[in-house]
């Protein structure tokens, strides 16, 4: 599973990161995160709004931190296991 975080470097965005970390040790699942600091990348990817979130490819959060418990249900989803 690859994970990308979209940020500008915020204290939201690592929060994002932390849980996420947090999540994926709860499951068990093994994961590469990546975290996209460079506007220019961040637009060019397509997030409107930061913190964002990419499981895989696909958007799946912008403009807010969840809590773990979403996040570990967002990570679990059919289409996180999946290239």
């Amino acid at each position: 599973m690859e994970i990308r975080i979209f940020g500008p470097g915020c204290a939201r965005c690592h929060l994002l990161e932390e849980r996420v970390r947090e999540a994926l040790a709860e499951l068990g699942t093994a994961a590469t995160i990546t975290k996209v600091e460079d506007i220019m990348e961040i637009a060019a990817a397509g997030a409107l709004r930061t913190p964002a979130m990419q499981i895989d490819g696909r958007f799946v959060l912008q403009g807010r931190v969840p809590g773990v418990r979403e996040l570990t249900s967002l990570l679990s989803k059919p289409f996180a296991a999946t290239s």
